[in-house]
Formats: C-alpha cells, structure tokens, sequence
C-alpha cells in the first residue's frame, strides 16, 4: 500500500515522459505479486522489530537470574539470554509466517476468484484482536466486583 501511495504522488508529466513508471505503478497495485512480497517482507520485518523492541534477551536472563528462576538444562547469565534469543527467534519466525499467510490470503484469494471481500487480513486482525481485549479487560473489571465472569470458561472465576 505504502510504496503505492508514494507512487500516485508522481506527477503525471513524469508518467507521460517515462512510461515505464507507469508499469511499476501497476505491478505495485494490490493483488499484484510484487504487492504480496513486499506485504509480507514488510510484515516479517515488522514483526521481528517489534519483537527486538519489546523483548530484551538479556533483561530476562538476568530478572530471572536475580529472582532465583532458572531454565532446565542452561546455565543461568549469559547461557539463558542465548537460549531466549533462539527461542524468540524461533517462535517470531512462526507468528511472522502466519500473520503473514493471514494478512495476504484474502487479497491474493480476492485477486484471483474476484470474489467481493470487503475486510482484509489485517481488518480482520485488528478486530479480533480489540474483541479479546475487550473481554479480558470486562473479565477483569467483573473480577474486580467479584462477579462471575460473563465467558463459561473463563480463566479466572468469581467468589461463591
């Protein structure tokens, strides 16, 4: 999306002088292949930034380390903020592929089928991710009133 506004900035003398622009305009449209690969390097890489900004490896190792907490089987320091970064990497690899597969299959499956959709991957991430968080957060606010939770199974359950 990004590149594309950037690219309908140009102004159209540029196009009329270079047509090739126009080309890369098109190919940068959604449901376009070079629009898919970039959604999902942009996703990847977002997702990994956003996981090296949120998580400190070495913080970790060492909260745990002074609180007494340790990892089976890894010494702590050191051993335990390595052992973490694999384990991040590995699981941001994952959640990176699948945000991905979810954010850029409607629009490819829309592409392909012409198939009216109107809410796309990331629409729908969005909305499922507020719903949850609206009901963890009356789940908590009920808990708080020591009511039982409106959710059958909910995690954490009211005084009887």
């Amino acid at each position: 999306m990004f590149p594309l506004t950037i690219a309908n900035f140009l102004p159209k003398s540029w196009i009329e002088l270079y047509p090739w622009l126009q080309n890369i305009i098109d190919s940068l449209g959604p449901g376009r292949l070079i629009y898919s690969i970039l959604y999902v390097a942009f996703i990847v890489f977002f997702c990994y930034f956003y996981t090296a900004v949120s998580f400190n490896p070495v913080d970790i190792a060492d909260n745990m380390k002074k609180y007494g907490g340790y990892i089976p089987g890894i010494r702590p320091g050191k051993k335990t903020a390595e052992y973490i970064d694999k384990v991040l990497t590995r699981i941001t690899l994952g959640g990176a592929v699948y945000v991905s597969a979810v954010c850029v299959l409607p629009t490819i499956l829309t592409s392909k089928f012409n198939v009216p959709f109107y809410f796309g991957g990331t629409a729908l991430l969005i909305v499922v991710g507020v719903a949850m968080d609206t009901a963890s957060q009356i789940e908590s606010h009920l808990l708080t009133r020591q009511y039982e939770g409106f959710l059958k199974k909910a995690r954490i359950k009211g005084r009887r």
